[in-house]
């Protein structure tokens, strides 16, 4: 078993050579995607299958499923923190200690996948407003030592849902 291919199912994210009006137009439509793939996939599982982590030491698929919301409320902030403030220090948070939560443990998953569906709805509208531009716009995340592109971010958070999508979807062709 190969512990870094199922924490990276598919691969690590990696900035392209080339960012364009066409590689923005196909991360938010991945981003837009996204809800309804999560639902697809989540749609039919007991709880014994929501309770199963994604790989030895890994979140469960439920903690999954809730973080992905937790994740992208803090993305779709910082986006437009970005462009409202010019270069602002973004308030980081524990996702490991938001996974431990109760309700992220136990909770009902259909709670995170409508809050899920209704942000990608809101995100994707503003992100469709963005001019290419915009995309050089930047904001500091404390945790690194360098300034971070919205372009950066965009193809970072079209990774993340994919990347979390594959969690779910290998872990249960197990």
């Amino acid at each position: 078993m190969d512990l870094e291919k199922l924490k990276y199912p598919i691969g690590q994210f990696a900035m392209p050579d080339v960012f364009d009006q066409k590689q923005v137009d196909i991360w938010i439509s991945e981003i837009e995607a996204l809800p309804g793939q999560i639902k697809k996939a989540t749609e039919n599982l007991t709880d014994e299958e929501l309770n199963q982590p994604y790989r030895p030491g890994g979140w469960t698929l439920r903690q999954v499923v809730h973080h992905v919301p937790d994740s992208h409320l803090n993305a779709y902030i910082r986006f437009k923190q970005a462009i409202t403030e010019d270069v602002p220090v973004i308030r980081p948070y524990d996702e490991e200690r938001w996974a431990e939560t109760e309700e992220a443990k136990n909770g009902n998953i259909k709670l995170s996948l409508d809050l899920l569906a209704s942000l990608h709805i809101r995100w994707v509208a503003f992100l469709k407003t963005l001019r290419i531009e915009d995309y050089e716009r930047k904001y500091i995340h404390p945790a690194y030592t360098q300034e971070l592109t919205l372009a950066n971010m965009l193809g970072m958070y079209a990774w993340h849902g994919k990347h979390h999508l594959a969690h779910i979807t290998n872990a249960l062709t197990k």
